[in-house]
């Protein structure tokens, strides 16, 4: 006997935008006359798997699909249905939204069946808008109500990251390197990551609204065109901070580079000024005899005098060379 915990939700939905909540004996004694039935499991459970392959009546093909543990965004027509995974950003508390969550769908006329191991909000607020009379009228139109939520909750990471690279540009102009190199790093990392997840989910969407099935209408399949161009735009922008950051990245090191030359010519300035008075005072140091002023008591501050003049005409050259 399966148990709630492997049920996570289902509808039969009204047509209306409203649907009411059914628990396993209203999916077992499910009929096509009764309304659209959405199915949603974790696939985690045996009770799940054992559902999913003994009663569901799917095929080996798409069950091992809906409980694939990695899958790759795509859509496949399958069994007089459409097969369809997509992902969604982890929102979920304590998680990177880069690490995406995947959810797993097989779709026909007249049922709905999705999985998940990990919790997904898109498919919350879709449970949501049922419940509230506000959700989708038909299978068609869920794969529509689905899709643009999950498009939705990418463009507040998409954005984030965004304002995250209008920072940088800002930051690297006044602290220092050692706080700007984590920062950059993170940044180019979530972008690279996220952008790695949405190029498949970019090419399943492109190919979702092109699949030659009856229940998908002339506007859905608009409304599924707008939402590939929508994830082809988020894309876009990943690639254009990724870019961004790169310059960031060159500016940095630009400026460590502009520091460390400034560095090197002080201390090349000092060596320069140093090494003839370095000279003469281990010439005079040597320890043999002969050496000038030896019995001289005044010698100490004549030579003293002298060395003052070496460098007073030292920086008097560099000045006229504009070396200083």
């Amino acid at each position: 006997m399966l148990n709630n915990e492997s049920l996570i939700t289902a509808h039969i939905l009204d047509g209306h935008g409203g649907g009411k909540t059914v628990g396993w004996t209203e999916i077992n004694n499910w009929s096509e006359e009764d309304g659209v039935l959405w199915v949603h499991l974790d696939y985690t459970t045996e009770e799940s798997q054992t559902w999913l392959k003994e009663e569901s009546g799917l095929d080996e093909i798409v069950v091992s699909a809906l409980m694939s543990d990695d899958p790759r965004p795509r859509s496949a027509v399958m069994q007089n249905g459409l097969l369809v995974i997509l992902r969604g950003v982890n929102m979920n508390p304590g998680a990177e939204p880069e690490d995406m969550v995947s959810i797993r769908l097989w779709i026909n006329d007249k049922r709905i069946v999705s999985t998940r191991r990990r919790k997904l909000l898109s498919v919350s607020d879709l449970t949501h808008a049922i419940n509230t009379g506000i959700g989708p009228t038909s299978t068609g139109d869920f794969l529509v109500h689905l899709a643009a939520r999950l498009v939705e909750r990418m463009s507040y990471v998409v954005d984030e990251i965004d304002g995250n690279a209008d920072l940088l540009e800002e930051k690297v102009l006044t602290l220092q390197s050692h706080q700007l190199r984590p920062q950059i790093s993170q940044l180019r990392r979530e972008a690279i990551s996220l952008r790695r997840y949405l190029a498949p989910q970019r090419d399943a969407m492109t190919r979702l609204y092109n699949e030659k099935v009856q229940w998908l209408d002339e506007t859905q399949r608009m409304q599924l065109r707008e939402i590939a161009d929508r994830t082809m735009r988020y894309i876009e922008d990943l690639d254009s901070v990724r870019e961004r950051v790169i310059v960031i990245q060159e500016e940095l090191m630009s400026r460590i580079s502009e520091q460390m030359d400034k560095r090197m010519y002080v201390l090349s300035m000092v060596a320069a000024i140093f090494l003839p008075l370095g000279f003469l005072t281990g010439l005079l140091g040597i320890n043999v005899g002969g050496i000038p002023g030896a019995e001289y008591k005044e010698a100490f501050l004549v030579f003293s005098g002298i060395l003052t003049t070496v460098v007073l005409i030292q920086i008097f050259i560099f000045k006229k060379l504009k070396w200083m």
